[in-house]
């Protein structure tokens, strides 16, 4: 029997993986989505759909041109996992009960099992609130200073 397990998509994990180069390569001004594509080994055609879901937030910097690329647009510890895990996966609800974009459920006023449900997903939201980007590249990244 094959099991499910609650999963982030490809997008979440390389919408982080591709704010977190920034935050390690920006020192030099705008980088270039090629630069970071190559870095992430990650195709770049992908990356310009995670860069078009995070880009109306206000997250990022994009200077167009020859000298043009992506900058962060706010501070590495004003963006949390959760932040950006909302923004490529739209929901941090682990069960589509929770999900305030659904149809809310015809079970919900009777479900024994919705307050395990909510209980998870305030340990998921509380976990991934609770971590920077700042908070990444000072536990993993070697050294890493960030200027606006």
């Amino acid at each position: 029997m094959k099991v499910g397990i609650m999963q982030i998509s490809s997008k979440g994990r390389y919408a982080l993986r591709f704010l977190l180069d920034l935050c390690q390569h920006q020192g030099d001004g705008c980088v270039p989505l090629k630069a970071i594509a190559e870095r992430q080994d990650i195709s770049k055609k992908y990356l310009e759909h995670v860069i078009a879901l995070l880009t109306p937030t206000g997250m990022l910097k994009v200077t167009r041109g020859y000298q043009g690329g992506y900058r962060l647009n706010k501070k590495p510890a004003d963006i949390t996992v959760a932040d950006v895990l909302r923004i490529t996966e739209g929901t941090l609800a682990p069960v589509p009960c929770l999900d305030d974009s659904t149809t809310p459920c015809a079970r919900q006023e009777d479900c024994m099992t919705r307050g395990v449900w909510e209980g998870l997903e305030h340990v998921i939201t509380d976990y991934l609130e609770g971590i920077t980007l700042q908070d990444i590249l000072d536990t993993y990244g070697p050294g890493i200073e960030y200027f606006i």
